[in-house]
């Protein structure tokens, strides 16, 4: 099979012939139709996360068909779609998984970092972390939901019942969940990199009720803000434009360090907090509501071996939406 290899940080992807893998016991053998290119592999590929596992296929927004089912799968057929994210294996044994926050296992591991991923033409994975989809949308319109969204969807649900929510960033992630938000009726305010109107407009198209740079005020205070920008000076930023009691959600699993700031910002009882992965819970409510909320996702495709094109663009801002590979 073809992949896309990352031998080692700061290098480009280089493309090779792999053999194809056997599943074993609980996986099954995808057959990759699409995966989404996240900032997260832009992370990985520039060594700004620890300890990654290498040679690395990276890619956690992988969708795809069952090809071949290991020893014990259930529930699962040869040919139905289904989707593999970020979290791709938990122990199921400390205190984090007995307590429901599997996303915090210490020994977990994340498809694209510690697990081959989806940048090639077939991709392993443990059955229990997969994500039935259906059979449409087109693979590259559901690839982003992957990650973007169901992270999205976690920050979001930790805001609470905030009704008037600030994006800082309008990239893969914003773009979705300003759709799910509007839909449950709260109002959505975009903050993007200063003049780039584009972005802006795109904001706005989507529904949100004002946008602009983010070193411009919102017109009014705002009950919580998600920060998916890898840029720590936003969250000093953030906290000056929430109201008191509200909240300051970062997003990312990388960002750079925030600058000090005045208690006074914090003060009021606001709070500021990290998500961290998603949990198996997060996927099957998102993707039921994502059933019943049509969202549609702005992609722009590219070849497998066009990977390096695809990061380098969205290192760049070169695109609205979201990138994906198409095998």
């Amino acid at each position: 099979m073809r992949a896309m290899l990352l031998e080692r940080p700061g290098t480009p992807l280089r493309l090779t012939q792999l053999p194809v893998p056997h599943p074993a016991e609980g996986q099954i053998l995808l057959a990759v139709q699409a995966c989404g290119v996240c900032r997260t592999d832009l992370h990985l590929v520039d060594g700004e996360l620890p300890d990654p596992v290498l040679p690395m296929v990276p890619g956690h927004e992988i969708v795809g068909t069952v090809a071949a089912l290991g020893h014990g799968v259930q529930g699962l057929h040869i040919g139905q779609r289904v989707g593999v994210p970020w979290l791709g294996w938990t122990c199921g044994h400390c205190r984090y998984c007995r307590r429901g926050q599997e996303n915090l296992c210490e020994r977990a591991c994340f498809t694209g970092y510690q697990l081959p991923g989806g940048y090639a033409e077939y991709t392993l994975a443990d059955a229990r972390y997969c994500f039935a989809l259906p059979e449409a949308p087109a693979p590259e319109h559901l690839a982003p939901l992957l990650c973007a969204g169901l992270i999205g969807y976690r920050a979001l649900r930790l805001a609470g019942d905030a009704q008037r929510v600030g994006l800082y960033g309008f990239g893969a992630a914003a773009h979705i969940i300003a759709q799910v938000a509007r839909a449950q009726g709260r109002e959505v305010f975009a903050l993007t990199r200063p003049g780039d109107t584009a972005s802006q407009e795109f904001a706005r198209s989507l529904g949100a009720v004002w946008a602009g740079g983010s070193d411009e005020t919102p017109p009014e205070l705002l009950d919580a803000a998600l920060i998916f920008a890898p840029a720590g000076p936003l969250v000093p930023t953030a906290l000056q434009h929430v109201d008191k009691g509200c909240c300051v959600v970062c997003a990312g699993i990388h960002m750079s360090d925030i600058p000090s700031f005045p208690y006074a910002w914090l003060w009021g009882e606001r709070q500021l907090r990290s998500v961290a992965n998603l949990t198996r819970r997060d996927g099957a409510e998102f993707f039921e509501l994502a059933a019943r909320t049509p969202l549609r996702t702005e992609v722009h495709c590219f070849a497998l071996e066009q990977a390096n094109e695809a990061l380098e663009q969205l290192r760049r801002g070169a695109f609205q939406g979201a990138a994906v590979l198409r095998t």
